[in-house]
């Protein structure tokens, strides 16, 4: 009989769910919005003040691991909107004090076909829409952390933690220069909905 994912030790889980990169898929922008109409009907509207889709998958230019983030920042209510997550098939993996992670599409077997990370954040924080369209607005920059990633790919295979602080110097620098180039992009009040991703 299998262990619960929540009997499994941070190694256990690393050797079930490795880190592994592919070209980028067109399906992963339609995975996001299914995803993303789901999150529209169970989160409580006046609670959000937006839905974003982040991370590699959301540049289609650069290999990235086949999971979808997910930025959703929150005005208030923390506590009935990780209700609806839960509800929604979300599984609370980590949280600090203003941070809150989810995933969904990990079990005993290992991946689902989709997979999910949910990063809940108060309003405002959003340093992964700048770096995002850094990477977005800049194909040479992209490449740079593409060839980052490729690198880092084998070495961190079965550590993602190893993995995420080996490319936070890179993310941090471009982000930084991000928010020097798009000075205030996110800043102004979410629209009236407050789903629709910022143009």
């Amino acid at each position: 009989m299998s262990k619960k994912l929540s009997e499994m030790t941070l190694e256990e889980l690393w050797q079930l769910f490795p880190i592994y990169l592919t070209k980028h898929q067109s399906c992963w922008s339609d995975w996001y919005e299914e995803e993303l109409n789901l999150l529209r009907s169970v989160l409580p509207l006046g609670s959000v003040s937006r839905i974003s889709h982040i991370g590699s998958t959301a540049v289609d230019s650069i290999w990235a691991k086949p999971i979808i983030d997910i930025l959703v920042e929150a005005r208030d209510h923390q506590e009935e909107i990780r209700r609806c997550l839960a509800a929604a098939g979300y599984t609370c993996m980590s949280e600090s004090e203003t941070r809150v992670s989810f995933n969904k599409g990990y079990s005993e077997n290992g991946f689902a076909q989709r997979v999910f990370h949910l990063h809940l954040r108060r309003e405002g924080d959003h340093d992964e829409l700048y770096f995002r369209d850094y990477l977005l607005t800049y194909p040479e920059i992209a490449a740079e952390y593409e060839q980052l990633k490729l690198a880092l790919w084998k070495q961190y295979e079965h550590d993602r933690d190893g993995y995420t602080n080996a490319k936070h110097e890179f993310i941090a620098r471009h982000t930084q220069d991000a928010r020097q180039a798009f000075q205030g992009r996110y800043e102004r009040a979410a629209l009236p909905d407050g789903f629709k991703l910022p143009t």
